[in-house]
C-alpha cells in the first residue's frame, strides 16, 4: 500500500538523519530480508524516494523472482547485490530452501545469469551449507561451476545460524566447510567464509594469535602457509598447538594437504 512504502521511506530518512547527527559512518542503506525484499512491488518507489540520499544501496535476495524482467530492472539500481545460491540440483534445492511449488529453479538460474551479465555494481553470492544435503562433492562442484558463470566479486560460504524450522537441518562441520572452500576456490576468484566469527583486518598486527584467528575466520590456512606466517611473525608451532587445545582452531585434511580452520561454536544456533 501507499502507506507502507511511504512509512519505510520515512523510517530510512529518520534513521539516516540520526546516524548523521551522531557523525556515524554509513556504508550502505541495506534492504535485508525478513522474507524476500523483491516481493515488495513498491521496491522501485522506495528506491526512487531515497535516491537523493548520498549513500550506496544494497540488497540481499534469494533470487526467487529474478526471472521477471521488472524485478531484474529494480535490482540493477542497487550498488551491491547478494544472490543466494544454495544448490544446483532440484532435489537438493527443495530439501534446503523448501520453495513454493510455483517457483522454478531453472528459471531462477537463467534470471541470475541474465542479471549478472547486465549488472555493473558489486555482485556477491552466498551459499549456505547444510550437512549431508548440499555438502557432497558432486553438488559442490556444480554449485561452484554455476557461481563462476555469475562472476561475483566475492562468493561467501555460510552455515545456518538461526534455529532451523526443520530438525534435519544441521550446519556443515569444519571438514565440510573446508572441502567446499577448496572446491569453490578452484573455480571462483574470491571465496570467503561468512560463519559468524568476528573478523579483523588481515596482515601482521603484532598480535599473532589474533591475526591467525582473524584469517582462519574468513578462509582456511594451508599448513605450509601457516608455517611461513609464523616464521614471518617470529612465532612457532607451539601457538598452533595451544589454539587447537583451546578449541579455537581445528586441523582438517583435503586432497593430501593439512588445513587449519576456525573451530565452530558449539552453540551455533
Amino acid at each position: 500500500s501507499h502507506f507502507a512504502w511511504k512509512y519505510i521511506v520515512d523510517s530510512i530518512r529518520s534513521r539516516v538523519k540520526l546516524l548523521e547527527s551522531r557523525q556515524e559512518s554509513i556504508d550502505y542503506i541495506a534492504f535485508v530480508p525478513d522474507g524476500e525484499p523483491t516481493l515488495d512491488s513498491n521496491l522501485d518507489k522506495i528506491l526512487d524516494n531515497i535516491s537523493d540520499l548520498p549513500y550506496k544501496k544494497a540488497i540481499i535476495t534469494n533470487g526467487s523472482l529474478i526471472n521477471i524482467p521488472e524485478v531484474r530492472d529494480v535490482l540493477l539500481e542497487f550498488d551491491w547485490v547478494s544472490l543466494k545460491v544454495d544448490a544446483y540440483s532440484i532435489c537438493v534445492w527443495q530439501k534446503i530452501d523448501h520453495p513454493h511449488r510455483s517457483i522454478s529453479l531453472s528459471e531462477i538460474q537463467s534470471g541470475m545469469l541474465e542479471f549478472s551479465a547486465d549488472y555493473a555494481g558489486i555482485l556477491v553470492t552466498e551459499s549456505m551449507l547444510v550437512s549431508n544435503i548440499n555438502t557432497h562433492e558432486s553438488e559442490l562442484e556444480k554449485i561452484a561451476s554455476f557461481i563462476s558463470k555469475l562472476n561475483p566479486s566475492i562468493s561467501y560460504i555460510a552455515i545456518p545460524t538461526r534455529t532451523p524450522a526443520h530438525k534435519n537441518i544441521k550446519p556443515a562441520n569444519e571438514q565440510q566447510i573446508n572441502q567446499a572452500f577448496q572446491i569453490f576456490a578452484r573455480k571462483i576468484n574470491n571465496v570467503e567464509y561468512l560463519i559468524g566469527h568476528e573478523g579483523h583486518d588481515f596482515g601482521h598486527t603484532g598480535n599473532v594469535k589474533n591475526d591467525i584467528l582473524s584469517i582462519t575466520a574468513v578462509h582456511p590456512m594451508r599448513e605450509d602457509s601457516l608455517k611461513y606466517f609464523l616464521k614471518e611473525s617470529c612465532s612457532d608451532w607451539t601457538l598452533i598447538n595451544e589454539l587447537i587445545q583451546n578449541d579455537l582452531l581445528l586441523e582438517t585434511e583435503f586432497n593430501g594437504h593439512k588445513f587449519y580452520v576456525r573451530k565452530l561454536k558449539e552453540n551455533q544456533y
